[in-house]
């Protein structure tokens, strides 16, 4: 039988290096999702103390940024053998406190291990260009210079991971970074935050005030988008919340770096694997309670295979195993806390009301956790693309529908407001790549034979439209991290203009 989460969070935060005092006193409630108990207190920031944070960062980035890059990256290499070490222990608290099973709560720290070799890799190849130049002896170049304060801005359901993806890339870069949780994830923060003090401990390059963590809601929030100091804000959410937050930092010219909502979709062929499929799918739709922005949520099967399809879908989801996320066997967690539980069985309720067939979605009692909430997914067929299953419920409702033909499908997949990630299941490379190419998905990502969802961290990850734009992680995403400088150095004795332009003193 397991510990309580309140017992085992216990247990966790002594060797994370989190101190009894941190979690122990605040006006901030944390509550595990496995059963709604308290498992810490936490205090939060004020105006004054986004202030200092930020002070404290801009300090110690007029110093970082004089530090070499490989140094930077030594740093970053340190901090990826602390997750190393506290792996097991950290990947248990994700789990008590956003509630995803124990294999994605050690994925995630893995995630995180990840982009610091990434970034380790990336701190000797932060390149710039060297342009040919129309002027005789002369030599153009392009240059990429530290930015400044980053604040990050993240969710409770990657609550670790995607505040690594951006710090490791952005200190790297010679930046600080200013980080504000999710409020209902803030346990795991203190924890991130105390490993990256170990290693900045062993580091001695490394200047007091490099990483801060501002614990709070929404006001907090807005105080760190608003700070001036503040060069770039990267926020992860909803689309509403980057509504607000865009436009802010638009007004004082700062950057912004947005990943919010996603609509995911998937089609699947007459040729597709079914049995690739169906493992897919289950992981795309179900995993995480279909708790991730790349969680599929709409499904386009061809006439041919929808029947075979469907009845398989349905057999998974009647059978499968939901409970306490740390139990062996268990696939489903609970939802993050009643207003999603309550989200998830009003836009149930709505289509039923619209005359769509809703298979599962209802609670779900698991003993020793009565104060969680639970419920099985829903697979719900639809006969047209309207009402709910335009926008995003952050729930595992699975939307599926009959299409006659490719162009149908992929003109269904564009036809919501969301652009993040996409997939086809075909053996036919012609319908792969069509998907792929320019009149295809209208997604930053895009699948083939694999569901929307699980990306690794060596592609530039985001998406379009409503997503936000932003990117994050692999490929070139570490400019966003950087200022551009294109300089012009002339070793000659003329002085020729460019363009032929002639401005010659008597």
């Amino acid at each position: 039988m397991p510990l309580s989460p309140a017992d085992e969070t216990r247990t966790l935060l002594a060797p994370l290096g989190v101190p009894a005092p941190r979690v122990s006193a605040g006006d901030l409630v944390v509550r595990s999702p496995i059963d709604g108990a308290e498992i810490g207190r936490v205090a939060e920031a004020d105006a004054e103390g986004v202030a200092r944070a930020v002070a404290a960062a801009e300090a110690a980035f007029l110093k970082w940024r004089c530090v070499p890059a490989p140094r930077r990256g030594e740093l970053v290499r340190l901090f990826g053998e602390e997750l190393r070490a506290a792996k097991a222990d950290l990947g248990c608290l994700i789990t008590l406190e956003c509630g995803k099973i124990l294999s994605e709560g050690l994925g995630e720290v893995q995630e995180m291990i990840d982009v610091c070799d990434f970034a380790v890799g990336l701190s000797r190849q932060l390149y710039g260009l060297t342009i040919a130049s129309e002027r005789p002896e002369h030599r153009m170049s392009e240059l990429w210079r530290p930015l400044g304060v980053v604040g990050v801005v993240s969710a409770f359901n990657f609550p670790v991971a995607v505040w690594a993806w951006n710090a490791a890339l952005a200190l790297v870069c010679g930046n600080a970074v200013v980080w504000k949780p999710s409020e209902k994830t803030p346990l795991t923060a203190l924890a991130v935050q105390s490993l990256f003090e170990r290693a900045a401990a062993r580091f001695p390059d490394a200047p007091e005030g490099l990483s801060q963590l501002l614990i709070g809601g929404a006001a907090v929030g807005e105080a760190l988008v608003d700070d001036a100091r503040v060069a770039l804000v990267s926020a992860t959410g909803s689309t509403a919340m980057g509504r607000k937050v865009g436009p802010r930092l638009a007004a004082r010219f700062a950057r912004a770096l947005l990943e919010l909502g996603g609509n995911n979709a998937a089609i699947v062929r007459p040729t597709a694997d079914l049995d690739l499929t169906l493992r897919a799918l289950a992981f795309s739709a179900m995993g995480t309670a279909g708790q991730r922005c790349t969680t599929l949520r709409r499904l386009f099967v061809h006439d041919d295979v929808y029947e075979p399809l469907l009845r398989r879908l349905k057999a998974a989801y009647s059978s499968v195993s939901i409970g306490d996320p740390r139990a062996e066997g268990v696939l489903v967690g609970p939802l993050i806390d009643a207003r999603a539980f309550d989200g998830m069985q009003a836009t149930l309720a709505k289509l039923r009301s619209m005359g769509a067939i809703v298979h599962g979605g209802e609670p779900v009692e698991v003993a020793r956790a009565p104060g969680g909430f639970y419920a099985r997914p829903a697979l719900v067929e639809m006969n047209t693309q309207t009402g709910p299953m335009l926008d995003e419920t952050f729930a595992p409702i699975l939307y599926v529908m009959r299409v006659a033909d490719l162009d149908e499908a992929i003109e269904l997949n564009n036809a919501v407001a969301q652009g993040l990630s996409s997939s086809i299941f075909t053996n036919d490379l012609r319908e792969a790549e069509t998907f792929l190419s320019e009149r295809g998905s209208d997604c930053g990502i895009a699948n083939v034979n694999i569901g929307p969802s699980g990306a690794e961290i060596g592609g530039a990850f985001g998406g379009e439209k409503e997503t936000g734009g932003g990117r994050e992680s692999g490929s070139d995403c570490w400019k966003a991290y950087m200022r551009r400088v294109t300089s012009t150095v002339n070793y000659g004795r003329g002085l020729p203009l460019a363009q032929g332009v002639r401005f010659d003193l008597a």
